[in-house]
């Protein structure tokens, strides 16, 4: 497998893919593989997007490989405080990110690969594209006891899974995604995936709880690099192209005009966590404060991924109404965000009566409020 790099072929490649609306022909037909060359989740699910919404796929298919540094991808209708822990993404700086396709959580890393097969609507098949991938697995290694399964999943072992499946079907064009764990850090990834937060109902998509295993683990010899290049062997060899991967930078907007403003809308705070289907949250908490354990009760609608209802519980001895009030009043409307709610509970800790202790009990209730966050 050649891999191609050069500026040359950064501008084959522009020609290839021209069409009128976007720069690029409309009458190019066959194959393409393509690769990128970043990790970042929010470029690499952007190219996604623009070859989906820009390429002319009547005539011709595209394999897209790619792979990100960590970062955990929920699908379009999922509500990430029900399938991961933020909390620990935040601590570890593993990026959150929500594809526009459907589907269940997966945690990314470089040990995790990536596949995007596309095509026209009529021609979208996911099951032919997970056998075209279960192929390549026995040809690199005819000993993996590797199978497709009726939920389009890719076991190993007929019990691991490896691979998990996504789509988006447009009018015309479609696409089918999936991974393929290699060497993915498994500690991170049950980890990530795994929600603290109590209380919470919603009637977001849920992911489906899977055992996985490594490729890795089966055969140490095994690199993200010859199971891509295997991949791409296998998918030319069905679909009649060279065997060549050509290299794409996602920020090259000389190639995919506007990419970068599809890549920053990705990363707002509005399509990562304000698509978030509508949830409530009913949950109690015990609130230790020196020498006492004190049980909270609190109640709250988030819609947009900003709280829309919010009701706090706690006796009126320990903080004084008016203080209780002006927290709800403040909190109601905004993020539904740690960030967010520190910076309000910081804001009102100014105007709150210069008392040592009840400045102090403050911090607690609030410090306790982010943490359901």
């Amino acid at each position: 497998m050649v891999l191609q790099s050069s500026l040359k072929n950064c501008l084959q490649l522009s020609c290839v893919l021209r069409t009128p609306k976007a720069g690029f022909r409309s009458t190019t037909s066959g194959s393409l593989i393509i690769q990128s060359t970043s990790n970042d989740v929010y470029q690499n699910l952007a190219v996604e997007d623009w070859i989906h919404d820009h390429m002319n796929l009547e005539n011709r298919r595209v394999l897209f490989l790619w792979r990100n540094s960590p970062a955990v991808v929920i699908g379009r209708h999922q509500n990430p405080w029900q399938e991961c822990n933020l909390r620990l993404l935040r601590q570890k700086n593993i990026k959150l990110a929500r594809r526009r396709s459907g589907g269940g959580t997966v945690y990314h890393d470089l040990g995790n690969i990536n596949l995007t097969f596309f095509t026209s609507r009529k021609k979208y098949e996911r099951m032919e594209n997970l056998k075209l991938v279960v192929k390549a697995l026995k040809a690199l290694r005819p000993q993996l006891d590797v199978h497709v399964t009726d939920r389009y999943d890719i076991l190993l072992d007929r019990h691991y899974k490896i691979s998990g499946t996504a789509a988006k079907l447009g009018r015309t064009s479609a696409y089918h995604h999936c991974t393929l764990l290699c060497n993915a850090d498994k500690f991170v990834l049950s980890s990530a995936l795994k929600s603290p937060y109590k209380g919470l109902k919603s009637n977001a998509t849920p992911s489906v709880p899977a055992s996985v295993k490594n490729l890795f683990e089966e055969d140490p010899s095994l690199t993200c690099e010859m199971l891509l290049d295997a991949i791409a062997e296998e998918y030319a060899t069905q679909h009649q192209t060279d065997q060549h991967i050509t290299l794409i930078n996602p920020a090259d907007e000389t190639v995919l005009p506007g990419i970068n403003n599809k890549t920053k809308e990705l990363q707002t705070w509005e399509w990562v966590y304000g698509k978030t289907p509508k949830f409530s949250i009913s949950t109690c908490f015990n609130m230790v404060y020196k020498d006492s354990v004190l049980d909270v009760k609190v109640d709250m609608d988030v819609k947009h991924g900003r709280i829309e209802v919010c009701n706090i519980d706690l006796p009126e001895q320990w903080l004084p109404p008016a203080l209780s009030s002006e927290l709800v009043k403040s909190l109601t409307g905004s993020k539904f965000c740690p960030n967010e709610t520190t910076a309000l509970a910081t804001t009102l800790l100014r105007v709150c009566p210069q008392d040592e202790e009840l400045q102090s009990r403050w911090n607690v209730l609030c410090e306790n409020m982010t943490m359901l966050m």
